[in-house]
């Protein structure tokens, strides 16, 4: 007994009509998509204050309105997270669509995850559900559910839970359900999309995936004939270390263990996932903190042809002066050097200076700093010109996460029929610790090498959690994970990439996927909204890391 879920979305804005493709490419029981991230959450919850009937994703009705005959046509259920800081209020949207629209449905959702009031200046805050709430609406009979903040798994595991009727102990079968929800949540991530080797298949337009779950917990990630993109033990890897840690990932309704995942090709676009053990969560839910840290503003200043450093300077002195008298909190330059020598275009002849300033008072970053930088234009280098003006200021965001007590959570589940069903919390619980470190592999032979990129050799793929950074690093073969494991120590990566250099990096090793994870502490400040760095979302780290040279066995090249 197999059940086929799909993934339509892995952000709010993904491709409008993946909905569709997903209902009509192929055979699907369930259809998830997932619409929140930390940034998404603070989007919404400034719409909540304008609107408080708004705070979940609009442009989901929008797919439905398209899609919902569809769906019903092929008795295919609908999960998603779309419903943000309102599921209540987007569930009576769907059921407000679906009677305009003639099509029978019942709709449920899942409540309990705002816990804002408990937050006195927080913007939002939100705990991170499992599956279960999602299970009973399932197992009541809703053809859609929607959910506020669950974990992306979460998506995957109620419904498999529902489907195979498994208790919150069948741990082994969760975890498998959890890893197979984290390599659908982001979409076409597991199909190609934002993958280091991208140029083995064709990715201009990737389909979406979906896995084939077994009652054991096992899977095959595979996507619906003649899309494009490729599903191979590569995409998958990228997207199983993408946004996690060590070898416990854990969630509320389990603790899952990456150190215990096999992968094997299974055929043309399919990837097998087995051997996922699971162990009991930890006795504290994830809740994420949103709130507004003040006010920013940049300008960008274009410094063209000879004597850039002596342009930046310049520029440097001049804002110094004029923003002294009511300087802001937090001041910022980052000089780009995007120019080359007997450059043949103008553009290739230029580099980039970055100003960024943040302050509580929003005058203090807007006017001050525009009329300072404008009144410029006449009376700095030459070539003076900026890439665009400065405006008055705009608020931004930040993210931290705290725990409480799972029973410190009413997790309720809403049924079709409007009943009000509270969820258990996981009785058996376990304190999250660190997994012991395995063993090195034996390192390879010594032997002749070459200065040349890791990305050679290795693959790599980097986010967001929080203020931290996780940088994924795997190789495709078992003598380059043998050099790769003894080679790129924490302190090796610190070496490649310097802006790390005063921060704690902790590496952790997972042989069986060839692979170690990386989480860089503190390099994204207070979260991607806060804008701390020119990549706030640390998606390109890892393949800055791949650009570095190092020696490399040739035996590897």
């Amino acid at each position: 007994m197999t059940l086929r879920i799909g993934n339509a979305s892995g952000f709010y804005g993904d491709r409008f009509d993946a909905m569709r493709e997903m209902l009509t490419g192929g055979e699907l029981d369930v259809l998830t998509g997932d619409y929140l991230a930390e940034l998404t959450m603070l989007i919404l919850g400034r719409d909540r204050l304008k609107d408080p009937a708004a705070g979940y994703a609009r442009s989901f009705l929008r797919q439905l309105e398209d899609c919902l005959g569809l769906a019903h046509e092929r008795s295919v259920k609908i999960v998603t997270n779309a419903g943000g800081l309102n599921p209540a209020g987007l569930a009576d949207a769907v059921r407000t669509l679906a009677g305009r629209l003639g099509i029978p449905v019942r709709v449920a959702h899942v409540e309990g995850d705002d816990l804002t009031a408990s937050f006195p200046g927080a913007l939002a805050a939100h705990a991170y559900l499992g599956g279960f709430g999602i299970a009973e609406c399932l197992t009541a009979g809703a053809d859609i559910v929607v959910t506020g903040r669950v974990t992306d798994a979460a998506l995957v595991t109620g419904p498999a839970a529902a489907h195979f009727g498994w208790s919150p102990t069948q741990y082994d079968r969760l975890a498998g359900a959890v890893v197979a929800g984290h390599v659908l949540e982001c979409g076409t991530q597991a199909t190609g999309g934002n993958y280091s080797f991208f140029a083995e298949g064709d990715v201009r337009r990737p389909g979406f995936p979906l896995a084939e779950i077994h009652e054991d917990g096992s899977c095959v990630v595979t996507k619906h004939p003649g899309t494009g993109g490729f599903v191979d033990v590569g995409t998958v890897t990228a997207q199983l270390l993408y946004e996690t840690g060590g070898a416990r990932y854990a969630g509320p309704d389990v603790t899952a263990r990456l150190d215990t995942v096999r992968l094997s090709q299974d055929g043309p676009d399919r990837v097998r996932i087995e051997g996922a053990r699971g162990e009991a969560p930890p006795p504290t839910l994830k809740v994420g903190l949103n709130r507004l840290g003040g006010f920013r503003n940049e300008v960008t200043f274009v410094l063209t042809g000879l004597d850039v450093e002596a342009k930046a300077a310049l520029v440097r002195e001049q804002l110094g002066d004029a923003l002294a008298k009511s300087p802001p909190a937090d001041v910022r330059w980052e000089l780009v050097r995007t120019d080359r020598p007997d450059a043949d275009t103008e553009e290739t002849a230029s580099a980039l200076l970055r100003l960024v300033v943040r302050d509580p008072d929003q005058a203090a970053v807007g006017r001050a700093l525009s009329g300072a930088a404008i009144e410029l234009a006449l009376a700095s280098y030459p070539g003076f010109h900026v890439v665009a003006p400065p405006g008055k200021g705009a608020p931004y965001g930040v993210f931290e996460d705290v725990y409480v007590p799972q029973a410190a959570v009413d997790h309720t589940a809403v049924l079709p029929d409007g009943t009000r069903l509270s969820v258990i919390p996981a009785q058996d619980t376990l304190v999250l610790e660190a997994a012991e470190e395995p063993d090195l592999p034996e390192p390879l032979p010594a032997g002749p090498t070459r200065r040349a990129p890791l990305g050679l050799v290795a693959g790599a793929r980097s986010g967001d959690k929080g203020g931290n950074a996780n940088v994924g690093v795997w190789a495709r073969t078992d003598e380059a994970w043998r050099w790769l494991a003894h080679e790129l120590t924490a302190d090796r990566f610190r070496e490649l990439l310097p802006e790390s250099g005063g921060l704690t990096v902790v590496r952790h090793l997972l042989p069986r996927l060839r692979a170690l994870n990386f989480v860089v502490e503190g390099i994204l400040g207070e979260g991607v909204a806060s804008q701390a760095r020119f990549d706030p979302q640390a998606k390109a780290i890892g393949e800055w890391l791949r650009s570095r040279h190092l020696d490399i066995p040739e035996a590897l090249l």
